[in-house]
């Protein structure tokens, strides 16, 4: 802008010019690191809660390794089959509250959280029903679609006794989410490393002193997710930071249950879509020459990349809190900038990764999963490749969290069915099957359909126009409220809007 000033002052003095582009590069220095703090204070948290969480299921499945192949396969086999059905359509539903939340909260609507966090917990809990009778039925599902008859039995009743789990979690990530939005993260940590530390003691307990066997993971998995709910509940209850985004219960919060799904719906759909485009890796690389072989090098690759996107999934709640926050407040070129920071921030991390990939763990890290030659030689010749997917989970990652941010959960939606099952995942088959490149040409085709995404989400965010985001938050937060906006904050709110 300081700029474009310049150019319509053509009787400006060139000294003039250079202090007012000094000043111009100051005030951004200034931006710079409160903006870069502030998102910090929320990614650093939140990865640490999502490493936490995700443990909980390592933690599991580790106890009832040391019960047998049998029991490791059955229980490996039902978490898989458990993520793609239920828990990842309940974390996707419940990305809509990054979107709500954020904005109403923004906009000084704090009573709106609380209805938000009621309407998404009562929608999360009316989808998991149809769940529970897959889970419950799960082992008869797996021997229909032809998995071995003994794993199958024991995916079944694992997932019987992980039902408990998926209520919790349709409680859990709506509190979680709310808690975000108002950058109320360190505490989630707190609560998630003590969930985890009595997880551990309760397997122990349950498989080896009590002798439930493998079931007894389950059975404690269910019981640490309630507990962890328990606990999130319990902050939000008697927490000052939640005195004003959390009053009561109210059934003025269940009025609206429309425009929540058309948030929830293209949110699950956007993240399942990937999440089950990276799971199909897993079928096809079945039907490769040396499945067995290729498969374990598949699921050691998955793993690490599991692991890794913790860190810009933090980044992009990060991204995903402060670009709702601030066009909730009506404050478009501070979202803007906000977007520009995370962004520069998931290049540097993704750089970082990929490099800790290529340089320290491309010899080391098959060894920590197996003791096959084999296997450990597939995984180093994969580390380029899933270098460049590290990077590139970076740079879509951030820029999800503005999608979900703004509320263009649609538009992603399209995204990652165009880049994934349209580009992906057919460049993955044509390369692994028709062009032999086997496993690699599985990567390679997944590498394409990152690739569109990033450039397709890149050039959305890139054409912007942050003034009518801002405009069209309010909008969502006049429709959604039960009571309306105050006058003087919305005029204050749209002078902002002229202003920038």
């Amino acid at each position: 802008m300081a700029d474009q000033e310049l150019l319509q002052e053509p009787l400006i003095s060139r000294e003039e010019a250079v202090h007012l582009k000094s000043t111009t590069n100051l005030r951004t220095h200034n931006r710079l690191w409160p903006e870069t703090g502030k998102q910090l204070r929320i990614a650093l948290p939140m990865i640490c809660v999502n490493l936490l969480w995700y443990s909980l299921n390592v933690v599991s499945v580790m106890f009832v390794g040391h019960l047998g192949t049998l029991a490791l396969s059955g229980a490996s086999l039902a978490n898989s089959v458990a993520n793609v059905t239920g828990s990842s359509f309940l974390l996707g539903m419940a990305s809509a509250l990054e979107t709500l939340c954020g904005q109403a909260y923004g906009a000084k609507q704090y009573h709106m959280l609380g209805s938000y966090l009621q309407r998404s917990i009562l929608v999360l809990n009316v989808t998991s029903l149809p769940v529970t009778v897959l889970w419950w039925n799960m082992g008869y599902v797996l021997r229909a679609l032809g998995q071995n008859p003994e794993i199958s039995v024991v995916a079944g009743e694992y997932a019987r006794w992980m039902i408990p789990s998926l209520f919790a979690y349709a409680f859990s990530q709506p509190l979680i989410k709310f808690l975000q939005a108002q950058s109320v993260v360190l505490p989630m940590t707190l609560i998630s490393l003590t969930t985890l530390l009595l997880h551990i003691t309760l397997c122990w307990l349950m498989i080896f002193k009590l002798g439930f066997g493998y079931s007894g993971a389950a059975i404690a998995l269910g019981i640490s997710n309630w507990l962890n709910v328990a606990l999130l509940a319990a902050y939000v209850k008697f927490s000052p930071l939640c005195n004003k985004t959390w009053t009561s219960f109210s059934r003025e919060a269940y009025r609206d249950l429309g425009g929540f799904f058309k948030l929830a719906i293209p949110s699950a759909v956007m993240l399942c879509l990937e999440i089950w485009s990276f799971e199909g890796l897993v079928i096809l690389s079945g039907l490769l020459p040396d499945p067995q072989l290729q498969t374990s090098t598949l699921i050691i690759c998955l793993t690490n990349l599991e692991l890794m996107y913790m860190v810009p999934f933090g980044l992009s709640a990060a991204v995903s809190t402060r670009v709702s926050n601030e066009l909730g407040a009506g404050h478009p070129q501070a979202a803007k900038f906000a977007v520009t920071v995370s962004f520069v921030m998931g290049v540097l991390e993704g750089v970082a990764m990929a490099a800790l990939l290529l340089s320290l763990l491309r010899n080391i890290d098959g060894w920590a999963f197996s003791n096959d030659a084999r296997v450990v030689n597939y995984v180093s010749r994969c580390m380029p490749l899933l270098a460049a997917i590290v990077f590139m989970d970076s740079i879509q990652a951030i820029l999800s969290g503005v999608a979900r941010g703004c509320g263009w959960q649609d538009l992603g939606a399209y995204t990652n069915l165009g880049s994934f099952y349209i580009v992906g995942l057919p460049c993955a088959i044509i390369l692994a099957f028709t062009f032999h490149f086997n496993d690699l040409g599985l990567w390679i085709g997944m590498i394409a359909g990152m690739a569109v995404k990033s450039i397709t989400l890149c050039l959305i965010t890139l054409f912007t126009d942050w003034d009518k985001q801002a405009m069209k938050a309010m909008g969502r937060i006049d429709s959604s409220a039960t009571t309306n906006l105050p006058i003087q904050t919305n005029d204050s709110q749209k002078e902002d809007i002229l202003v920038c």
